[in-house]
């Protein structure tokens, strides 16, 4: 009897294994692609399944997942970074909110509940998990967020703002007039549209005339 008992568990006891097997892979507070889980698993979906059922893996969306860390207050979603990076396949990306141009002080003031990806592979808007993003591909893009690239950013989008369009971009004009230009021509050039190009030339040009 006791042999038998051992074949009948057997099976159940080599799936728990393999289970538990690619649970030790995860990291807490990282995002993985179903690719990224089937490197550990001969029965992908049937352990996500699971992994998913016992709130161990959180679904973002189709296909991607998140290992929520255990903090004091509670499981921590994995950082926008992360999940990103798992989305796109790789870390080559901007993350931008309208929301960081609050801090330009050019009289926006609304919070957006979007977060803008500039990459070179995805376009469109995409849920995943709790989160909205904003997929832009762009030629190019800085590897950090700096005052230079929020000004043209800013004029690049200025439609989109809920904010009076005139009266933002007037001040706007007063802020290149005080930045490093030569940071900020640079900026314009790799980064600005053919209206921000002639919005800043015409803003440049009236800052040094006023400074002369």
């Amino acid at each position: 009897m006791k042999n038998l008992a051992i074949c009948h568990f057997g099976p159940i006891l080599l799936v728990m294994t393999k289970l538990a097997e690619l649970k030790r892979h995860l990291k807490p507070g990282q995002a993985y692609r179903r690719a990224d889980l089937a490197r550990w698993s001969t029965s992908v979906d049937r352990h996500v399944r699971e992994l998913v059922e016992s709130g161990t893996l959180k679904k973002l969306s189709g296909g991607l997942y998140a290992y929520p860390k255990e903090t004091a207050f509670g499981p921590a979603p994995a950082s926008d970074k992360d999940v990103v990076t798992a989305f796109l396949k790789g870390d080559t990306f901007l993350l931008a909110s309208p929301n960081a141009y609050n801090s330009l002080g050019v009289g926006t003031t609304q919070l957006y509940d979007k977060t803008v990806v500039y990459n070179h592979k995805r376009h469109g808007e995409f849920q995943l998990g709790n989160r909205k993003f904003a997929f832009r591909v762009k030629p190019r893009f800085p590897k950090s967020l700096t005052k230079e690239f929020l000004l043209v950013d800013l004029v690049n989008n200025v439609d989109q703002l809920a904010e009076a369009k005139d009266e933002v971009l007037k001040r706007v004009a007063e802020r290149a007039a005080e930045s490093d230009q030569k940071r900020l021509r640079r900026a314009v050039r790799e980064y600005g549209s053919e209206r921000a190009k002639k919005f800043f030339e015409r803003a440049l040009r009236t800052g040094e005339l006023h400074a002369a």
